[in-house]
């Protein structure tokens, strides 16, 4: 399989966390989206959405959306689980997952932020303003969920990494290039601090990818 990403999209660094926790070796290649490489006719023809990352099977079948993708690699590769076996335990996970993947990151990437300066004229402090607004907002729910629920353990369910980290430690990293104060969210930093222990989620690390860039 060949996984194509960006070192700084956290869509993709989600899907490099999986890959490292289910110890499945991939190809890589790379699609600079600040050079606008996701517009070029043939990645459009992989991936008509334009967007990081995608998979491409040993079959030439081609997978986009970090979330299917993670879905995908579950399914094939059951161990180590990212989703509990309790089905309203699952259901916690990709609850919590969703509120980085779906609630903040579709509304302050890379194409946002370049559409609310390019279209509608706001500086780059407006449009970081805006992104730690949405971050923050996400934030403050993920963490008000897992520091009262007793689901939590080291991690953002139980005692082991789930989805839900996988989703939430790249929009960590986001929140510290967009200023957000992370010492509003104790328990989110807890989570953050446990899982970069771990070598899965270190070599996934976005300066540790061989496209990374300072």
């Amino acid at each position: 399989m060949k996984l194509i990403g960006y070192f700084r999209s956290s869509a993709a660094f989600r899907v490099r966390i999986g890959l490292n926790l289910k110890g499945i070796v991939v190809d890589q290649a790379f699609c600079h989206l600040r050079k606008g490489e996701q517009g070029r006719p043939e990645y459009v023809a992989l991936n008509p959405q334009k967007l990081v990352p995608a998979l491409v099977l040993d079959s030439g079948q081609v997978l986009t959306q970090s979330l299917a993708i993670l879905e995908y690699l579950e399914e094939i590769h059951p161990e180590p689980a990212l989703l509990p076996k309790d089905p309203v335990e699952r259901a916690r996970v990709r609850s919590l997952a969703l509120i980085p993947t779906a609630d903040i990151h579709p509304i302050q990437n890379l194409r946002v932020m370049a559409y609310l300066r390019d279209k509608f004229g706001q500086s780059e402090e407006a449009a970081f303003a805006w992104s730690r607004h949405w971050i923050e907002t996400g934030f403050d729910a993920y963490e008000a969920t897992v520091a009262n629920d007793r689901g939590t353990g080291a991690f953002s369910h139980g005692d082991a990494p789930s989805l839900a980290d996988l989703c939430l430690i790249p929009q960590v990293f986001n929140a510290t290039r967009f200023k957000v104060d992370m010492s509003r969210y104790p328990t989110i930093k807890r989570i953050f601090d446990n899982c970069m222990k771990l070598p899965a989620f270190d070599a996934a690390h976005p300066s540790k990818q061989p496209d990374a860039e300072p």
